[in-house]
């Protein structure tokens, strides 16, 4: 799929690892988004998004801009990703 990235994503407060597809068009800001309104329907309403979150690559703990298209960031297929 050239329109879409797989990757890791761990969530911290949760202690739990997702692996999902990523739009590569989507700002890192929408993905964002995205990810905090699915999760209160996978967790049971367990997690709660704040609007605080953000999201970082897992191995240099490197921010990613909100206003990045995913494609121009150094997320590829098999990248680890925190959201917190």
């Amino acid at each position: 799929m050239e329109n879409k990235v797989l990757v890791n994503l761990y969530i911290p407060f949760l202690e739990k690892k997702y692996e999902l597809f990523l739009p590569v068009n989507k700002t890192i800001g929408e993905i964002i988004l995205m990810l905090a309104k699915a999760l209160p329907e996978v967790t049971n309403g367990y997690y709660e998004y704040k609007g605080e979150e953000r999201l970082y690559n897992r191995i240099n703990g490197a921010e990613y801009n909100i206003n990045e298209l995913l494609k121009y960031t150094n997320i590829r297929n098999g990248t680890e990703l925190i959201f917190m």
